[in-house]
């Protein structure tokens, strides 16, 4: 599950504070996806919405710091890019006190587990522990996004935030029936999401994607503000909703709640 990618003309820009070349740059950097692991110049420049002498002058100095390799034709991100996604993870250190929790969680409920928080209208993922059984059609790993309207971990951290700010980040969101069972309408996702806030967790059951079940529940904050989510997965062709939630659903939340108290004493 992938978002089109950001070009520069997507981002604010808030007057003579804006540096526009950083935010180019960043808009390169974006343009490389899952299915645009390898570009040529001229689809760099497309996608990021840059002219192409513009978009080579960002790729040879990104090239020059090690964030970008070339072939002469293609251009592609280096490893070294992992760096700047490190860097948050590491000013976060309560990822690293929740790794025991998830890792139990995981062993007791034989699915993946993955935590994940809110950027923009996106759940995106700064934990995950897998399993051997195949869960999505699609890779995730730290770093995956995935819509928050349709999702179980996007809809908990969607379920914290004030009415106002919910509504804005749905009317931003790229709502698209994924599934036949999607909900699509304002109405009916704010309905599910308030249900959510009123009974402190959600269950997903085939709306990001056909046979794919997730529950998920908040990791709270020592002022009770959800900071963070945390799912557990299955496939609909050896589990239900049902079994899930009487069978996984018990160990989730007391999960979720020793990370909180974790998190709100460290």
């Amino acid at each position: 599950m992938t978002h089109p990618p950001h070009s520069s003309k997507d981002l604010p820009q808030p007057g003579d504070s804006y540096v526009q070349s950083f935010a180019r740059g960043l808009a390169v950097i974006r343009s490389f996806s899952a299915e645009a692991p390898q570009q040529t110049l001229s689809e760099v420049a497309a996608r990021a919405g840059l002219t192409r002498a513009g978009a080579r002058r960002i790729l040879l100095t990104l090239q020059t710091l090690g964030y970008v390799a070339t072939d002469g034709k293609l251009f592609r991100l280096t490893p070294r890019i992992l760096d700047l996604g490190f860097a948050y993870l590491s000013s976060m250190p309560i990822w690293n006190l929740a790794e025991p929790f998830i890792g139990e969680l995981v062993k007791q409920v034989h699915e993946s587990s993955s935590i994940a928080v809110l950027d923009g209208t996106d759940a995106v993922y700064v934990m995950r522990v897998p399993t051997q059984k195949k869960i999505m059609r699609i890779s995730l790993g730290v770093g995956s996004r995935l819509p928050a309207y349709c999702s179980s971990l996007g809809r908990v951290l969607l379920a914290g935030l004030p009415p106002e700010e919910l509504r804005d980040v749905l009317r931003r969101s790229d709502i698209q029936p994924l599934t036949r069972q999607t909900a699509t309408q304002l109405d009916e996702i704010e309905a599910r999401i308030e249900a959510v806030r009123q009974q402190g967790w959600c269950l997903v059951d085939q709306e990001l994607e056909e046979g794919l079940i997730s529950m998920a529940a908040p990791i709270l904050s020592q002022s009770g503000r959800v900071m963070a989510a945390i799912n557990v997965s299955g496939q609909a062709n050896r589990t239900s909703a049902e079994v899930m939630r009487e069978t996984m659903l018990p160990a989730l939340l007391q999960t979720a709640r020793a990370i909180s108290r974790t998190v709100s004493i460290s």
